[in-house]
Parts: structure tokens; sequence; C-alpha cells
């Protein structure tokens, strides 16, 4: 295949964690490696990406780093030429909503509109803009899953109208994303239950939705022999007071473990909400001492914390992949997770798979492993060959080629 000059556009890259701006530079750079020529559009927060990739910054407000109204006030007044959509996005966020999708959206459009691609990746914005660009570029549009289950999900853990209102005001950007998801030609879903739950939730034709699992960085997410492992020490990974995570159900295990086990400590790669539910509960259950939070971390550091644990835990309610198993299972760690949506295709039989929201069997999983760990250090071991054989990115690029040569195929005979 020839080389092409490729965008990705993501509407938000955070660095740090297993998030998008995680997934954008290894896409990028999993294809520059292909030997195409690959740049990012991004909004803030902007991505950490290899020096042959050129990244160009969407000029975005970023009002979400703070939630005081005043830094918000700066950030729109210091901006210069400011346009349409920066007055847009401070309003909407004033108002509790969540604009940053559909912004970006249109300055992604503006951007492209005299520039020269073979090709557009869209990180999941959804965007009205993204038509437009559709129309002129072949394109691609990645969902990792329909954040329809995020609101869904949310709605469930409390009745209260005002949280309710308050939630439903932040997800309205979900008419906008059901309104274009289907008329876009090619959707890329990570896993077969999204694919499902795209198709039903955004009423888009299976035919038009390419499954293509995501990729795990084999070479960082590794066993670190020089770090031991603490006996008791369990990992999870959770943005905290996000129900979706299901973070609960851990922690009301190891506040029955703990009672057993004294040594037994929780570490949480994620950060609660200040005076939130999740700060609440752990000092409703006394267990301040047997939790910690720690964040901001890299690949590397992400990968050491799991080298130095004996146990992973996901208890997520739904994952669109699960990238969280993933890392666990190339760090070879016993890992116990959700039996729910992609998690069983990701994990096949190396690891234990419970039912969600029981904190019984979590805790039930955990006596286990502790029990008879060699067993599942074996298991482990052969999870981690699994996703060395299955997810890394140099098979998971390959097919990104594949699916590239597709779209362009399709466009450029429309044009004809």
């Amino acid at each position: 295949m020839k080389p092409l000059k490729i965008l990705i556009l993501s509407y938000r890259s955070a660095p740090f964690g297993g998030g998008q701006g995680i997934y954008v530079k290894e896409l990028s750079e999993s294809l520059a490696n292909l030997g195409h020529h690959v740049e990012v559009f991004s909004g803030p927060p902007y991505p950490q990406l290899n020096q042959n990739i050129k990244i160009i910054k969407s000029e975005g407000l970023n009002l979400f780093e703070t939630f005081n109204f005043r830094d918000r006030l700066s950030k729109l007044f210091k901006k210069q030429k400011k346009t349409l959509e920066d007055y847009y996005e401070f309003f909407s966020v004033l108002a509790g909503g969540f604009p940053e999708m559909k912004t970006f959206g249109s300055r992604a459009e503006k951007y492209v509109t005299n520039m020269d691609y073979d090709i557009v990746i869209d990180n999941q914005s959804l965007s009205y803009g993204i038509l437009n660009i559709q129309n002129k570029f072949p394109l691609i549009e990645v969902i990792h899953h329909p954040i329809t289950k995020d609101l869904e999900h949310e709605l469930e853990t409390n009745n209260g109208l005002i949280y309710r209102f308050s939630r439903k005001r932040w997800y309205s950007f979900l008419k906008m994303q059901k309104a274009v998801a289907p008329k876009i030609s090619f959707i890329l879903s990570p896993s077969l239950s999204s694919k499902k739950d795209i198709s039903k939730d955004f009423d888009v034709d299976l035919k038009n939705i390419t499954v293509i699992q995501n990729a795990i960085d084999t070479n960082t997410f590794k066993p670190y022999p020089d770090n031991i492992s603490m006996p008791y020490r369990i990992i999870t990974t959770a943005s905290a007071d996000v129900p979706l995570k299901g973070l609960d159900y851990s922690i009301y295990a190891i506040s029955k473990i703990h009672k057993k086990i004294k040594d037994i400590e929780l570490v949480v790669i994620g950060s609660p909400r200040a005076g939130g539910h999740t700060e609440r509960l752990i000092k409703k259950l006394k267990l301040e001492d047997k939790i910690k939070f720690i964040t901001n971390l890299t690949k590397e550091e992400i990968a050491i914390e799991y080298s130095k644990s004996s146990v992973a835990i996901v208890s997520s309610l739904y994952e669109g992949f699960g990238y969280p198993v993933a890392e666990a299972m190339s760090c070879q760690i016993p890992l116990i997770a959700t039996n729910i949506s992609s998690i069983p295709e990701i994990t096949g039989e190396y690891a234990t798979l419970i039912e969600p929201r029981s904190a019984k069997m979590i805790e039930d999983s955990l006596n286990d492993i502790f029990l008879n760990y060699e067993k599942h250090q074996q298991i482990a071991i052969k999870g981690r060959e699994h996703i060395i054989r299955n997810l890394s990115w140099q098979t998971i690029g390959k097919k990104y080629q594949d699916l590239i040569k597709i779209v362009i195929n399709n466009h450029n005979t429309k044009k004809c």
C-alpha cells in the first residue's frame, strides 16, 4: 500500500491514563510505523505524540480544566480572535452542557477546508462538522461505545429530580450524535458488544459498523521482574464517582476481606471527587488507610503499579472495550473482571469472570486467588500470550490499514 496522508481528529486527548489521548498517540504511531504520514488535530488537553507526528492544536477554551466561574470567564476574555464557537462553548457550559464535541467538529471542518488528506479518522466526536468532512474526504468514525450507556447508568444511581435534570442537560450532545451516526458511512467499533449497542442506540445499520479491537502497547504493559508484587495489594482503574466503573463493589469487597487480611490494600488509578460519593463511602466503611488513589501516571508508571500488585479488578458495569482489562492481562497479573459487554471478548478464558454489581463475588474470587495463587499466575502468563497474539499494535495496525484501503476505494468509487 502506498504511503498515505492521514489526519486523526480527537476533540480532547488527555495524555495520561488509558483514555483518548493514549489511543490517539498509539494509533498515530502504529500508522506511522506502517509508512504513512500522520497528523493529529486535537482539542485541549493535547496528546503527547511522537516527534515524527505533527499535532495541529484546535484552540478550544478547555473550560473543564477548572470549575471556577471566574477562571472560565478569564479563559474566554483572554483568548485572541474569539469565534462563534468560543461564545457557544462558554454559554453552553454555563448552562450545564458539554459542548466540546460540537464546537470541535466546527473547528475541524474549518481546518480541513483547504487541506489535502487521503483519509480522516475521527475519534468519536460524532459532530455535525464531521458530516461535511465526510463529503470531501474518506472518513472513518471511531465509536468506542455509545455514550447513551454512560447516561443510562448514571440515571440508575439517583432518582433526584435536580440530579436527573442536570445529567440530561450535560448529555444533551447525544441528540447531535444520534442525528449524525446514521449518516456516517464507515463506523469502527472495538467490540461486537459495542457494535450491537451502537446499532441499537444510534439507529445505525449493522453493515456500516466494522469491528477492530483496540490494541495494547505490550512493550510497555509487561511484567517488571525488578518490582516484587505485594501479596495483598489489589489494583483497579476507575474514574471515581462515575457509576459505570462499579468501584463501589470493589470497595465493599475490600471492607469484608480486610477483617481477615489486615495487610490488604486497594490501589485505585484515578481520583475521587473531593467530598463526593466515593470519599464518603470510604469514610463510612472506615477504609481510609486501606484505599489510596493515584493519578496522572504515564503508561510506564501504570504498568509498574500493576507489577507491584498481586491481583487486578475491573468491576465495570459497562465497557465499550475495556483498556484496564487488556492492560492488566498484558502485565501478566491475575485478573477479576465483570462478565459484561466487551470484557469476555478480551479475556477469553484467562480471567476470573464475575457478575456485575456483586461485591460478594469479588470477595470470593479474591479469596480463591489468594489460596491458589500459583494456579492463577499460570493463567495470567497465558493471558499475556493471548494479548500479544491478538491485541498488539503490530496486529491491530494492519487491520486499520486494511479498513482504510476499503474506505478510500469506496469514496473514490462514489466520486466517479
